[in-house]
């Protein structure tokens, strides 16, 4: 499936959010993330079906000042 996964286009077989971090190697508890602008939160992860051309935003904190 084609997906625009942080401003990039993307071809993975995912086909919920969750099954994108996984594949992608996301992990952790501290992420962020939205789809088509929508923000998901990790319990619905699992449940979210994802479309062709969805645009997904991961967002990790960073260290630094």
């Amino acid at each position: 499936m084609r997906l625009i996964v942080n401003g990039e286009p993307q071809d993975i077989a995912a086909t919920t959010l969750f099954e994108l971090l996984t594949l992608m190697e996301y992990e952790g508890d501290w992420l962020a993330t939205a789809v088509n602008g929508e923000l998901v939160h990790r319990e619905d992860r699992l449940a979210h079906s994802l479309n062709e051309n969805d645009r997904i935003e991961v967002l990790t904190p960073m260290q630094g000042g």
